[in-house]
């Protein structure tokens, strides 16, 4: 059986490839006070303003304690506001200010740029049969954990 090298494998190698691609978009989008992990939500934003905290964290795959320290410092950046539902006071929905809808459209041309010029070799149908394989590995990867959740939550049960 052949030694398996994880630091060699092709998983390894995508996870440098998106580290990578995370410091070029956070090194790029510093001078319009966006910082790492803030992206997701303002664009997140700009497509659907108005939204509740909850919904915000649920929309980008977060806890929602992380989003509530997130925004405290994009409020305290000028990025968004919050303000309490008007229909029920419970309810706190987040707003993009205009330097957050700035900040937001400069996000979105930062990701293309990057999104550019990471596949400016690639043909357009390289980039296509890409797409596609990345695509079958986050199914294959779903699948597994699917199969392996339920399994660990039928063993949990069985030791009850």
């Amino acid at each position: 059986m052949e030694d398996y090298d994880h630091s060699e494998s092709l998983t390894v190698l995508m996870k440098r490839v998106l580290k990578q691609h995370r410091q070029n978009v956070d090194l790029l989008i510093q001078k319009y006070e966006v910082f790492p992990g803030q992206p997701p939500i303002l664009l997140r934003l700009a497509k659907t303003d108005g939204l509740i905290q909850k919904d915000l964290a649920a929309h980008i795959h977060s806890k929602p304690a992380t989003v509530t320290s997130m925004l405290t410092r994009m409020e305290k950046n000028g990025l968004v506001k919050r303000q309490t539902d008007p229909n029920d006071h419970r309810i706190s929905r987040v707003y993009l200010t205009e330097k957050g809808r700035h900040a937001a459209s400069c996000v979105k041309e930062v990701m293309r740029e990057l999104e550019s010029r990471c596949f400016q070799t690639f043909s357009k149908e390289e980039k296509e049969q890409f797409g596609r394989m990345l695509l079958q590995i986050q199914l294959e990867m779903n699948d597994f954990y699917e199969e392996h959740r339920s399994l660990h939550l039928l063993l949990d049960s069985e030791e009850e």
